[in-house]
């Protein structure tokens, strides 16, 4: 029993001091390359064993013959395991490199494609990794695209529609300046007209920017939708009158709703607006409210004869307008994106599609949580 426990001592005091040195020497050649690291790796595990068996060697007083058989062995085993250790790092490296020149193509602005050929589990999950974040960077630069393209669109859109009006203003004030206006009054109620456009526009614009800034405060309330929808048909009506449309909203159930009743007001009316302007004369626009599996849905279907389906998913953009053949007479392209904007500040949603004869503008509030 004491002779197997000198023997455990003296290898373990063998192979402890070959570990002591290995660990240092990976200190000091932490900063190079894997291939050094699996090579001291090997050796120092080879070295602890022939540390530990010169110890014992020594201890039992081994004959000079069988401690040489003993080395030889443990020699040609150091060169089998460094050999291995080199050619299992220059693998290793070799698949590093080639997973760094395709990371280093996505983040020029390409794609990521996993380096062909077997990995490792770490360095198969690292491509994995990098093949996800590839694909959200390209969701993000499209995202960056569209959002640009909305941006150049309601600059160019913003420039039309003030410098018509102020062209207008100008020359009416000139002609009232001068004398020469046929009749003053006519004048003065078309620059009022045109005041009142302008105002409208900036007010839009300054609604989105609180959007896009987060700063769009709400104080919701609970109120029934049958209200909100009255209210809102009653203002749309005179607009629906002057393009001969008839209102419908007979499919309203009085669902209450938690929400900002100003804004949500506003929702409606650009929506309503939206869809006199589109709508034929002689058309429908109809309004409906109702409970969904999802939550509650208001809806608002005009005849505008369907939006081209690949402009769908663009319809409430900022800018957005669509062909020139549907262009509304006023409004810089803002309304749906406000709608949208506040929409999702209440937690909802709003969608589009097409029907037979026109489309369906849809909004989705959550169901609010019942008092008591």
């Amino acid at each position: 029993m004491r002779d197997t426990l000198l023997i455990v001592l003296f290898a373990f005091l063998g192979a402890a001091a070959a570990g002591l040195l290995g660990a240092g020497v990976l200190l000091l050649i932490r900063r190079r390359s894997v291939v050094a690291h699996l090579a001291v790796v090997a050796a120092v595990a080879v070295t602890a064993m022939l540390a530990g068996t010169l110890a014992v060697a020594q201890a039992m007083f081994l004959s000079s013959h069988d401690l040489s058989v003993v080395t030889t062995v443990v020699a040609m085993a150091t060169v089998v395991s460094l050999a291995t250790a080199l050619l299992l790092g220059r693998w290793v490296v070799g698949r590093s490199k080639a997973l760094a020149l395709a990371a280093r193509s996505f983040g020029d602005g390409g794609d990521f494609t996993t380096p062909e050929g077997p990995a490792t589990a770490e360095l198969a999950a690292l491509s994995r990794e990098l093949e996800n974040t590839s694909a959200r960077l390209a969701e993000s630069r499209e995202r960056e695209r569209a959002l640009e393209s909305s941006r150049r669109e309601l600059v160019a859109w913003i420039s039309h529609d003030l410098r018509t009006p102020l062209a207008g203003l100008r020359a009416m004030s000139e002609a009232l300046e001068d004398g020469v206006a046929a009749d003053p009054d006519r004048y003065l109620r078309q620059i009022r007209t045109e005041v009142e456009r302008l105002n409208d526009m900036v007010g839009d614009l300054f609604e989105l920017s609180r959007i896009h800034a987060g700063a769009l405060a709400l104080s919701p309330s609970r109120i029934s939708l049958f209200d909100l929808v009255g209210d809102a048909l009653a203002g749309a009506d005179a607009l629906a009158s002057e393009h001969g449309v008839r209102l419908v909203g007979d499919r309203v159930e009085p669902v209450p709703v938690e929400v900002d009743g100003k804004e949500m007001s506003r929702v409606l009316g650009n929506l309503l607006i939206n869809a006199i302007r589109r709508t034929p004369a002689d058309g429908t626009v109809a309004v409906a409210a109702e409970r969904s599996p999802e939550g509650v849905v208001l809806s608002v279907t005009d005849g505008c004869g369907g939006i081209p389906e690949e402009d769908l998913p663009r319809v409430f953009d900022t800018g957005w307008r669509g062909t020139h053949a549907r262009t509304p007479p006023a409004g810089a392209g803002l309304g749906l994106a406000i709608v949208r904007g506040i929409v999702e500040a209440h937690q909802g949603r709003a969608t589009v599609r097409n029907i037979p004869g026109g489309c369906r503008f849809e909004v989705t509030l959550p169901v609010p949580v019942p008092e008591g």
